[in-house]
């Protein structure tokens, strides 16, 4: 084999590399196929052995050529897998499900609620403050921060805390994997909410059994009482102050996960169980995913007495997970005020599109459909006479780029916040489509 290799800068040996690696990839030297020895190949593109043994050695570390003793150099099977791995993903391409045209499925904020010229003032501002930021943030988060959130909160939740045991952390979770080796009673965990994996997740990283029942004997109760259903059902008081009892009682501590407490539209505001339980026994869950953006990663968790001092000892093995820029930001945000008019336009712009939606059902859809408003304001619930209807219905309605929240039976949630006021009739239009052809 005569080998014609053209004068260049790069190194010889890498020129010899790459002339066999095209030759291997363009499926020009199948599988099995025999290099020249080392010996031979020198000869033959009259370089050193040295030259031609590095090359090799490089070919075979990625796995082009295989060694075999007193045989010599083999091409390995590496292009055939590479091109099976390209049909592969062409396959799961053109697989792929339809372009979601309608998304009723997403709990993303509207981008409409949300002032992004006035939070990049105070981010701008917070970048300005250069010898704060030259420091990692404190692990529990910035003290200021803690500070203005404890009023915030005690004002609008009725919570009992100082901001010494406000901890910060970018989502839940992180702060679910702070929570978990504090805790010294039964590792059992109840979730009121059967739905909620991510939570369930962390437990089970730390060891924590999830109880299937919270008649068990348990040592922590998980419950969202804001949002005790997706359609957003709240505890009423009566159920939380027996909620409350029963954990000083059966001395077990409560998670409140207080999601979405911000967003009730239909009843009066409900103390948090944390104050209820007058600081003890409940630890409490915020985060401002929904107030603000997604992508602004602050949760605040706050710990009763018994939790703190063990904190205490520990917090300076976690590093902070949350922005400090955002924090120092955000502090300035709230202390002017617009934090709370965030959250009172954000309310007002979901629940005139949730209507809106609804309106949309129910003029296009018929009285054969009940539609109802959710009680957080971000969803609206079609319930369908027959049973089971829903899900046949939303498998057509997702062939053509439409998606749900929840589908079960013959109910199906909608969120309004993924597709733009103007645009309900034509989706619902769009359903009815799928209802008629079902039943024809």
């Amino acid at each position: 084999m005569r080998v014609e290799l053209q004068n260049e800068e790069h190194c010889r040996y890498l020129r010899v590399y790459h002339y066999y690696r095209n030759l291997i990839l363009s499926g020009q030297m199948k599988s099995e196929t025999k290099l020249p020895s080392i010996r031979k190949g020198a000869n033959e593109l009259q370089m050193s052995r040295t030259t031609m043994e590095n090359a090799y050695m490089l070919l075979a570390a990625e796995g082009y050529i295989v060694s075999r003793p007193q045989s010599g150099y083999y091409v390995t099977d590496i292009a055939e897998k590479q091109e099976e791995g390209r049909k592969i993903a062409s396959r799961h391409v053109r697989k792929q499900e339809n372009p979601v045209v309608y998304d009723f499925a997403t709990s993303n904020v509207d981008k409409e609620s949300f002032r992004f010229e006035l939070w990049r003032r105070y981010m701008k501002s917070a970048m300005r403050q250069d010898e704060r930021l030259l420091s990692y943030g404190e692990p529990q988060g910035e003290q200021e921060f803690r500070e203005v959130l404890s009023e915030y909160i005690q004002k609008t939740r009725s919570v009992i805390c100082s901001p010494d045991q406000i901890v910060i952390g970018a989502g839940i979770q992180s702060l679910l994997h702070i929570l978990c080796p504090l805790n010294h009673k039964k590792r059992t965990v109840f979730f009121r909410d059967s739905e909620f994996v991510q939570g369930m997740t962390v437990f089970e990283d730390h060891n924590y059994r999830i109880a299937g029942s919270a008649e068990e004997e348990i040592g922590m109760y998980y419950v969202s009482p804001s949002q005790m259903t997706r359609f957003g059902g709240v505890m009423p008081i009566q159920e939380r102050l027996e909620l409350v009892g029963r954990a000083e009682k059966e001395h077990f501590l409560i998670i409140e996960d207080d999601y979405n407490s911000e967003f009730k539209y239909f009843q009066k505001p409900v103390p948090s169980l944390q104050g209820l339980s007058g600081g003890r026994n409940v630890i409490y869950l915020g985060t401002f995913s929904k107030m603000l953006l997604p992508s602004i990663r602050i949760s605040y968790m706050i710990l009763p007495p018994e939790l703190m001092e063990t904190y205490e000892k520990r917090k300076n093995n976690y590093n902070q997970t949350a922005s400090k820029a955002e924090q120092i930001a955000l502090t300035q945000f709230i202390r002017d005020g617009h934090l709370a008019s965030q959250v009172r336009k954000s309310r007002k712009i979901h629940l005139a599109k949730a209507e809106k939606l609804a309106d949309s059902a129910k003029k296009i859809l018929g009285k054969d459909v009940d539609v109802q408003v959710g009680a957080a304001g971000f969803m609206v619930q079609l319930t369908f006479a027959e049973d089971c209807a829903a899900e046949k219905i939303a498998e057509k309605a997702k062939k053509k780029g439409m998606t749900f929240l929840e589908v079960e039976k013959n109910r199906m949630l909608l969120t309004c916040a993924g597709v733009s006021a103007e645009k309900y009739e034509d989706a619902m239009k769009l359903l009815r489509e799928c209802t008629e052809k079902r039943m024809n």
